[in-house]
This record gives C-alpha cells, sequence and structure tokens, in this order.
C-alpha cells in the first residue's frame, strides 16, 4: 500500500518564486566534496552547495549546507549521532534538487559547526538551533526530515517552537526517547554494548568502538572509501560532545500525541541501532502517520536504498504543501 501511496506519479510542488534574505555568511563549496562514486548520479557534475554560517543558540557558529532549487519548498535535514551533513550525499546529489531547495546542517558538536563543552544538555538549545536555521536561510514551512539522533533534535523543535511553521515530518530510524528503561528497550544491544567506549576520552579505545560503531550504521555492504570517510567525520566529533548527548533524559510522546502535520515513518527492517520498534511506536503515537518499513536495510535507508527513499520522500513532500 505504501508503494501505491508514494508512487512516483505523484506531482512535485511548483517552485514559490518569492525573495529571500539569507544569512550573512555564504560561500559556494566545490563539488567534489560531495561525490560518491559508489552511487549513479543522475547529473554528470556533482550540484554546487551553497555553504552558510548560521549562528544558533548562545553565540555558537552552526555550519548550514543548501543546495537545490533556492525557491522551492524546503526539506531539512537533521543527521544523528557523530555524523554531519555528508550523510545526505545521496539526496543533494539527486533530483530532488530540481523540486526543492535541500538544506543540511552540522549539529552543534558536529562537522564543521562549533563545538563548545557544556552546551548539549537542554532541548531548548537544540530547538534554538533550528529555529537559527529556519529563520536565517528564510526557509518557508520546511518538512523536517530527522535521522536517528535527530529525530529528537526534530522533537526539541516541535516541543518548543510548535508545528504551525512546519509542512510535516519525516522521522527516519529515529530515536525519540533516551536515559530511561524504556528507551534503552529501543536500541539494539549491539549498540548498548559499545557506550563506555563512545563516551572515553582514552584514544585507542574510543577508536575501535567508533570503528565497530560506524559498520553498524549500513546492513548492505559498503566500499572501503565510503566506511573511511564515514568514520573520519564521526571521529570529529569529541567524547564530551557524545557523552552530553547520551546523558539527556527525554521522551517525546507527548510531542507526537500533538501532531497534526503530515508525519512519514520510515526504519530499515535491519537497523542494528534503533531497533524497528522505534518506528513502529512512533507511528502509534501520530494519528495517521504513514510507515514505509524497508527489508534487507539498516540503520541508514537513504543511504542504503536511496532511489526508493528520495522517491518516497519525494512524494510525501508533495502532499505537504
Amino acid at each position: 500500500m505504501m508503494d501505491e501511496l508514494l508512487s512516483p506519479s505523484v506531482q512535485m510542488p511548483s517552485p514559490m518564486a518569492r525573495p529571500r534574505q539569507g544569512p550573512a555568511s555564504t560561500v559556494l563549496e566545490p563539488p567534489n566534496a560531495w561525490r560518491d562514486p559508489e552511487n549513479e548520479s543522475p547529473f554528470f557534475e556533482p550540484i554546487p552547495v551553497r555553504v552558510h554560517t548560521v549562528e544558533g543558540a548562545g553565540g555558537v557558529a552552526l555550519r548550514v549546507y543548501d543546495a537545490g532549487d533556492e525557491y522551492g519548498p524546503p526539506l531539512l535535514f537533521v543527521h544523528g549521532f557523530s555524523q554531519c551533513h555528508l550523510a545526505w550525499r545521496r539526496q543533494f546529489q539527486s533530483a530532488l534538487g530540481l523540486g526543492f531547495r535541500l538544506v543540511a546542517l552540522d549539529l552543534r558538536g558536529h562537522g564543521n559547526s562549533d563545538m563548545p563543552h557544556g552546551a548539549y544538555g537542554d532541548g531548548r538549545v537544540w530547538a534554538k538551533d533550528i529555529q537559527a536555521v529556519i529563520t536565517a536561510l528564510d526557509l518557508e514551512r520546511p518538512l523536517l526530515v530527522g535521522w536517528s539522533y535527530g529525530g529528537m533534535v526534530v522533537a526539541d523543535y516541535l516541543r518548543h517552537y510548535g508545528q504551525e511553521q512546519v509542512a510535516g515530518v519525516h522521522f527516519v530510524s529515529a530515536m525519540v526517547k533516551s536515559g530511561s528503561e524504556e528507551a534503552f528497550s529501543l536500541l539494539s544491544p549491539e549498540l548498548l554494548a559499545l557506550v563506555p567506549g563512545l563516551f572515553t576520552e582514552e584514544s585507542g579505545e574510543s577508536r575501535a568502538t567508533l570503528e565497530t560503531f560506524v559498520s553498524l550504521l549500513h546492513h548492505q555492504p559498503v566500499s572501503q572509501e565510503t566506511r573511511r570517510r564515514v568514520l573520519a567525520y564521526t571521529e570529529l566529533v569529541p567524547a564530551y560532545v557524545r557523552g552530553a548527548l547520551g546523558s539527556r533524559v527525554e521522551d517525546y510522546d507527548d510531542v507526537l500525541h500533538r501532531l497534526t502535520v503530515p508525519v512519514l515513518v520510515t526504519h530499515g527492517l535491519e537497523d542494528r541501532m534503533v531497533l524497528p520498534e522505534s518506528g513502529r511506536h512512533i507511528a502509534s503515537m501520530v494519528p495517521g502517520a504513514l510507515v514505509s518499513l524497508y527489508p534487507g536495510v539498516g540503520h541508514s535507508p537513504f543511504w542504503e536504498d536511496s532511489r526508493r527513499f528520495n522517491r518516497e520522500l519525494a512524494a510525501f513532500a508533495a502532499r505537504c504543501w
């Protein structure tokens, strides 16, 4: 039923031709940074990506990446724990950019954003960061796409700013609970076994743990080059940031219950990080939520089956505006 509902025949929304006021700092990134030799891009050359620096909560500088139709309906991608904007390469270098504006940020403490100490425990901080990106880039009713821990950041935004300014929400292999027995039951034993090594400052143990962590991101095989690149940006995140994220105690069932905007829940059935039960739980909390489960796919459906993911996201987005 999901394939029929999200068929490619759904028309893409028409671009919104309107003036836009951007943030103070913007440059054009060399497109080679987005090359993906494993995946056939529909474009001969990579799509240019605009790079912005946005001031988030507490003056933290957030790096934001922006591609596609600058005046199209915006999709705002929020990555997961110890990841960065490059997780979304197979969306940014796809036909999605022909009809949508694609925006991805590096969360505070990740990628090329600032990494201050002691600035991660309050959900209002994460919510303000998302609001700062929406405001600085003048994103009119974005569709929020939250992967893994990014689902919690999206829920932080919804808790503190509401749903009135968003077109819809796409939870991808998402977490919506942390720091409780119920939250732990929605995570895989393999991931839970890595917790001490994820938070340690000891470099040898940390390196080995992160290598295992990266191996859990995909169920389907990936090339050594892809694994090397993912490990490189995973290691950029300091242990104190990972520890702060892991120490949060949150439950967003109340936020999910109140959602009336369209919601899509996507989850790989072979997820070895956030169990599919987490996706099913989100769907049970949101009346009318659409669910798309991916057999033979792990924690990263947008990478492992990017063509299906992009097709379903475009069709879902067309229903949101």
